[in-house]
C-alpha cells in the first residue's frame, strides 16, 4: 500500500515537472527585444556605453539598421555582450528610379525615397549576398531579417503618392483605385526582392535559420478614418497581408511583422483595458496563425509602447508601467497560442541626434524606466 502511494507520489511529482517545463519552453518561443534608433549616428563610445546598458538590463535583442564596415563593427560587439541584432534591411533600386522628394512644411513625417515598384531583386540579391557574406565571415548571427518597415503607409513607402486620397485603401482599392492599383504594382516587386533575401539566407552559413519577416506593418483598420486630415494614406493592416499572401508572401516569410500602438487611455481601468484587448485581437494580431497553419504566418510585433511625455526626472511612470504590464499579459496569452512569436518594444533610447527626449523611450533620466524593465523583462 505504501509502495502504491509512493509511486503515485512519484508520478504527481514528474507530472509537475513536465508540466513547469512545458510553460518555461513556452515562454522562451517568444523573442523579446527593443527597438534601438539609429545607434549607427553615435560614436563609438557612446553605442558601448549604450551595449552596456543593454546588457545591464538582460536585453538579448535589438531591432535596428547597420550599414557598410561600421555597422558590422557595431554588431560584432554587440555579439560580444551576447546581443544579437533583428536586422532591418531594404531593397536596392533600379538606376532610374524616381524619388518622392522631402516635404517638410507640408508633410513633415513623410520621408523621401524611391517606390518599391522601382526596386531590382537582382541589385537586392547581389546586395544581400555581400551582407551575409560579411556576417558569416565575422562570425555574426542575427536574430531576424527584416525586409523595410511600414510598407502600408506613406511615410515609408514612397509609392503613395502625397497629398493622396485622405483614406485607408481596402483590399478593393488595390485592384481598382488608380492609387491603390499604383501601391500595389510596388507590393508585388517587394515579394520579389523578399524571395531574393530568402535565396540568400537560405544559403548562409551562421544565418540560415534566421526568420524572415515581413516589413512591421501599421495596424490600420479595414474602413477606418485616417488619424488626421492631411490625406497621408494607408493600406489597411489585413489588405496588405491579404494581397500580398494572394501573390506568394508565405513562402520566404517565417513571420508577419506588425507594429502595435494601442491607446494610452485610462491606464488600471478594466474597460478600457477590455477594448485594447479587443483591438488587438480583432485588427493587430487578427491575420497571425501558429507556425504549419496553412492559411497564414505567426506574427512578430517589431515596435510596440506607449508614450510617456512627462520629462521630469526622476521619470514618472506609474501609468506606462501599468499599460506595458497589461500588453505584456496580452502577449502572453497570443504566444501561449503560438501565434505571437516576438515583441519589440518601441524604444530603448532617443535619437542621438536629437536635442530632446523622446517620449516613446524608456531610458531618461541616467536609468532604466520602471515601464521599461517591464517591457524588455524575459
Amino acid at each position: 500500500m505504501h509502495s502504491i502511494k509512493r509511486r503515485r507520489l512519484v508520478a504527481i511529482f514528474f507530472v509537475a515537472i513536465l508540466f513547469l517545463a512545458s510553460k518555461r519552453i513556452l515562454t522562451q518561443q517568444m523573442v523579446v527585444g527593443v527597438n534601438v534608433v539609429n545607434p549607427m549616428r553615435a560614436s563609438v563610445a557612446d553605442q558601448n556605453i549604450l551595449l552596456s546598458q543593454l546588457k545591464a538590463a538582460q536585453v538579448h535583442v535589438i531591432r535596428c539598421g547597420i550599414s557598410n564596415d561600421k555597422g558590422i563593427d557595431f554588431a560584432k560587439r554587440a555579439a560580444a555582450q551576447a546581443i544579437r541584432i533583428q536586422l532591418i534591411v531594404g531593397p536596392e533600386y533600379r538606376p532610374n528610379a524616381p524619388t518622392r522628394p522631402y516635404q517638410p512644411k507640408e508633410f513633415p513625417n513623410m520621408w523621401s525615397g524611391h517606390p518599391f515598384s522601382y526596386a531590382d531583386p537582382t541589385l537586392s540579391k547581389t546586395a544581400f549576398q555581400r551582407l551575409f557574406d560579411s556576417l558569416d565571415a565575422n562570425g555574426i548571427e542575427l536574430a531576424g531579417v527584416e525586409l523595410g518597415n511600414e510598407i502600408n503607409w506613406a511615410a515609408f513607402n514612397p509609392e503613395f503618392p502625397l497629398p493622396g486620397e485622405g483614406k485607408i485603401l481596402s483590399l478593393q482599392d488595390l485592384a481598382d483605385d488608380p492609387e491603390g492599383k499604383q501601391i500595389a504594382k510596388g507590393f508585388l516587386q517587394y515579394v520579389k526582392v523578399l524571395e531574393s533575401l530568402k535565396e540568400v539566407r537560405d544559403h548562409s552559413r551562421l544565418n540560415r535559420s534566421a526568420p524572415i519577416i515581413l516589413a512591421g506593418l501599421v495596424s490600420a483598420e479595414d474602413g477606418a478614418k485616417l488619424y488626421n486630415n492631411k490625406k497621408e494614406d494607408m493600406v489597411s493592416l489585413s489588405a496588405t497581408i491579404a494581397f500580398l499572401r494572394a501573390h506568394g508572401l508565405d513562402s520566404p516569410v517565417d513571420a508577419y511583422g506588425v507594429h502595435s500602438y494601442p491607446s494610452s487611455g485610462q491606464p488600471g481601468n478594466p474597460a478600457a483595458a477590455a477594448q485594447r484587448l479587443g483591438r488587438l485581437n480583432s485588427v493587430d494580431l487578427a491575420k497571425c496563425r501558429a507556425k504549419g497553419v496553412k492559411d497564414g504566418k505567426p506574427c512578430w510585433i517589431t515596435e510596440w509602447g506607449f508614450p510617456n511625455a512627462d520629462m521630469s526626472c526622476p521619470a514618472k511612470e506609474a501609468g506606462r508601467t501599468l499599460l506595458i504590464e497589461e500588453l505584456r499579459g496580452d502577449f502572453a496569452a497570443a504566444a501561449a497560442e503560438h501565434r505571437l512569436v516576438g515583441i519589440d518594444y518601441f524604444s530603448w533610447n532617443s535619437d542621438p541626434w536629437s536635442k530632446t527626449t523622446d517620449p516613446d523611450s524608456v531610458y531618461r533620466c541616467g536609468a532604466l524606466t520602471e515601464s521599461g524593465r517591464e517591457a524588455v523583462a524575459p
